[in-house]
């Protein structure tokens, strides 16, 4: 025994209060029969009183409830601010766009965890699984529907329906009929589209493809058919609709779980130790559905005319109306949605599991639970999604051009001088790409996975500073494309190009993480305001479509991410040297 301690030794013994419990007092004791028999313990029933369940269950739901706020509150207070402080406005409907933004947290919250308890380890499984029992055509083929259903299940896909009632059919007549009547075919595309890349992707896993040569196979077709429908000036009008469509795919559903199918599959073929896995799928899937869409729009250009879906929506909105069922009404029809969106992808899910790897499911209870919560966060999500977040995205875009131009909605307006109003409009679309990318949880952990791959040369807050400027700047180039009617064809054509450029400048490495950036820029939160809110700004402005921004929001960080890693390789060479 010492004779003497610290005295700060002593301060933490006491202040902890620590005490020895014997591992005996903690056991229940051992009870004999008359032949000397242990006799088998019954262990009461677990009493549990409220404030124990709350002290059990509170940290759990607080961490995924706070990671969803964190997404949410600072975008909701940002533009309420800006409204009541710069366009001096009051909110419009507060209450309800409160109780939708908290549908949307809570709803996100749920879906998330069931993702990951639920469709993720089906994922996982599948993706382990597949290439040892099944040739590989069967594995592309399953690869290919699970691109297609991923999509479906995608939360920012629903957004794009939502949105298809506020387009204009005579000013736009081919983009409305896609948005309404053709609404199914172009998810169903937009999910062809994930599905060739989750394809493409898996096949270069498999044979370890270099990804510059397949960005600029991609390109081609997308640039070729982007000119094409140029030419057109009613097709032209679908281009900010089919480049928003490759943003839209990149969310928390497609690129976990195709990922986990496409490094599944390498590691079982002996490739899951490259540097560059999980790195290009994310890339085909924001290309190829843009190549999608606009082969549905050109389709369609065939069999109708702008006249015939004018004629059409005019006879529609001339005869009796008749009343909608009570599953086509808010929030019912959201709910169906969410339900329609989750169960067929999770059916498919099980029947490759069960017929084509004859698996048994492990853990059933707490799958099970997972895709209740999945289906559950999913509606609750929906009905937030209409009563919230679209609703404000919508209102802040609509009250926005006030800064410069007089509207009906708001009296007194211009509020500022055009060149100030501009610029104020400018710099609001710039503080929104740029907080609500920063903010982005997937974002942190692409740049951990970057500053480990490159050996801290790429710093993690270099990455998500480059990718926030960027996206920043991308929504900035969209408002003022639906302000002054920038045809995107060409917006798309040169950011595309300068893209291209600084990819042949680029080694590899950079590469990569610069086209799979982009993807992480567009989340469940950012999709649906962004869209709801480019929308209601060119409704403000008269303009055709406010479709765009997010293809802006797409393009720009890829080029602010490879200007960056140019200059991280030139600073990297000069140390080399100099050392």
């Amino acid at each position: 025994m010492p004779s003497e301690i610290q005295y700060g030794q002593y301060v933490r013994e006491s202040t902890l209060k620590q005490r020895s419990v014997s591992y005996n007092d903690l056991t229940p004791k051992v009870e004999l029969d008359g032949q000397g028999q242990a006799i088998p313990y019954q262990a009461p029933k677990l009493k549990l009183k409220s404030a124990d369940i709350y002290n059990l269950l509170a940290p759990y739901f607080n961490v995924r409830l706070i990671e969803q706020v964190k997404a949410v509150f600072p975008l909701a207070i940002y533009l309420v601010l800006f409204q009541i402080l710069i366009l001096r406005q009051p909110i419009q409907e507060a209450l309800l766009i409160t109780g939708g933004l908290g549908a949307v947290i809570f709803g996100l919250m749920v879906f998330m965890e069931g993702l990951k308890l639920g469709l993720m380890p089906f994922g996982e499984i599948i993706g382990t699984n597949l290439p040892k029992k099944s040739p590989l055509p069967v594995v592309l083929l399953i690869a290919f529907l699970l691109g297609i259903g991923v999509t479906f299940a995608e939360p920012a896909i629903g957004a794009l329906q939502a949105v298809g009632s506020i387009v204009n059919v005579e000013k736009a007549p081919f983009l409305s009929t896609l948005l309404g009547e053709w609404a199914g075919t172009l998810v169903l595309m937009v999910g062809m589209g994930v599905g060739l890349a989750a394809v493409l992707g898996t096949a270069r896993f498999l044979y370890n493809w270099s990804l510059k040569p397949m960005i600029y196979m991609a390109l081609v077709p997308t640039i070729a058919l982007t000119i094409y429908c140029m030419g057109d000036p009613d097709l032209a009008k679908i281009l900010g609709l089919a480049w928003d469509c490759g943003a839209v795919t990149t969310g928390p559903v497609t690129v976990p779980l195709v990922l986990a199918l496409g490094i599944g599959i390498a590691a079982s073929g002996g490739k899951g130790d490259s540097s560059l896995s999980g790195f290009g799928i994310v890339t085909l899937a924001s290309l190829f559905p843009i190549i999608a869409v606009l082969c549905l729009a050109v389709y369609v250009s065939t069999v109708t005319t702008p006249e015939a879906i004018i004629a059409a929506a005019q006879a529609v909105s001339s005869a009796i109306e008749v009343a909608p069922a009570w599953h086509e009404i808010t929030p019912w029809a959201e709910i169906k949605g969410g339900a329609q969106a989750i169960i067929p992808l999770v059916i498919f899910l099980f029947l490759v599991l069960k017929l084509v790897l004859r698996e048994k499911v492990q853990d059933a209870g707490i799958l099970t639970y997972g895709l209740i919560l999945c289906v559950t966060g999913m509606m609750i999500f929906n009905v937030g999604l209409s009563y919230g977040l679209a609703k404000l995205g919508e209102q802040s875009g609509s009250m926005v051009p006030a800064a410069f131009k007089g509207i009906e909605a708001v009296a007194g307006s211009p509020l500022y001088t055009y060149a100030l109003g501009i610029f104020i409009a400018g710099m609001f679309a710039w503080l929104l790409g740029f907080g609500a990318t920063l903010a982005e949880p997937a974002l942190n952990a692409l740049g951990q996975t970057v500053e480990t791959l490159t050996n801290g040369s790429f710093k993690k807050n270099t990455l998500m500073f480059a990718v926030s400027i960027g996206v920043g700047f991308g929504l900035s180039l969209g408002v003022m494309k639906i302000i002054f009617e920038w045809p995107i064809a060409y917006m798309v054509i040169i950011g595309y190009t300068l893209g291209i450029v600084l990819t042949a400048l680029s080694t590899e490495e950079f590469v990569n993480v610069a086209w799979d950036s982009a993807g992480v820029t567009t989340g469940p939160i950012t999709v649906p305001l962004v869209l709801a809110m480019g929308l209601g700004f060119g409704n403000a402005v008269d303009a055709v479509e406010g479709f765009g921004i997010l293809s802006m929001a797409s393009i720009c960080p890829i080029v602010s991410v490879l200007i960056t890693g140019l200059w991280v390789q030139r600073g990297s060479k000069k140390e080399q040297s100099a050392a």
